[in-house]
């Protein structure tokens, strides 16, 4: 799974500093910290205050062995948990769920589920301490995940000061737009709905699962002319920019 290198290097930042309060208290007891030593400090660095009603939790492992290394990634997909394993990083901390739901307790789906037991049973067996950190790294001012993103586009001297989900670039084409982040993600796969050929210069960042309100706000305001988002319902999201583009002539591209 490709992490965005601006989240990975201002994350990296907060656990190395925490990693290395940890170390220096295990390296005067002459042993490794452990899972939970890390979190803590992690939770000492992060820069916003701890709430502890959060899904920013242990998921999986014993919470008190000993680090032999970590792995950082957004999602914690049973090929990035082998290849953790395979590189003796017993720690692997996760933006996004590791059991199919937001509270990693998937609904419907019986414990004995084939694939659920897969996962569960790989982790036990190589030793892996899952913890997951996505509430307070969304919580720190600017959200993480944004900077990360702004980073990795290389939009820092597009962004509104006023706003920093919003964008004024030289005017480009959707279609030249979408290739440019598709190069900057290292993706394969990025998806235009509208006319590529139109041309643009105020764009919306709209990273992750923002959800319907914040999403259709951003495509009815006239500072935007493209929405750039993460993970949307096209049932939801997409009819909409369609139907405005249609019936109200306003011209949008998702």
């Amino acid at each position: 799974m490709r992490e965005l290198q601006g989240h990975r290097m201002r994350f990296g930042l907060v656990l190395l500093a925490a990693f290395a309060v940890v170390c220096q208290g295990a390296k005067a007891q002459d042993k490794r910290p452990t899972a939970r030593e890390v979190v803590t400090a992690i939770q000492g660095h992060v820069g916003v205050p701890w709430n502890w009603d959060t899904v920013d939790t242990f998921k999986a492992g014993n919470p008190d062995s000993p680090v032999t290394g970590i792995a950082v990634t957004i999602m914690a997909t049973l090929d990035v948990l082998q290849r953790a394993a395979a590189k003796g990083q017993n720690l692997v901390i996760t933006h996004e769920p590791t059991f199919y739901n937001h509270l990693d307790k998937p609904e419907g789906m019986d414990q004995n589920d084939a694939v659920w037991t897969a996962k569960r049973t790989f982790i036990e067996k190589h030793g892996l301490v899952v913890w997951r950190f996505h509430d307070h790294w969304h919580m720190r001012k600017p959200d993480g995940i944004l900077v990360g993103m702004v980073r990795t586009l290389g939009w820092e001297k597009y962004q509104n000061p006023a706003n920093q989900y919003l964008f004024t670039m030289p005017e480009t084409t959707v279609e030249k737009l979408a290739t440019e982040v598709a190069n900057r993600l290292d993706t394969p796969v990025l998806r235009v709905v509208g006319n590529p050929e139109m041309k643009v210069t105020r764009v919306a960042l709209s990273p992750g699962s923002a959800g319907f309100v914040r999403e259709t706000h951003a495509l009815a305001s006239d500072n935007v002319e493209v929405l750039l988002v993460g993970e949307t319902r096209e049932w939801k999201r997409w009819n909409m920019r369609r139907t405005r583009s249609v019936r109200v002539r306003r011209r949008r591209s998702l």
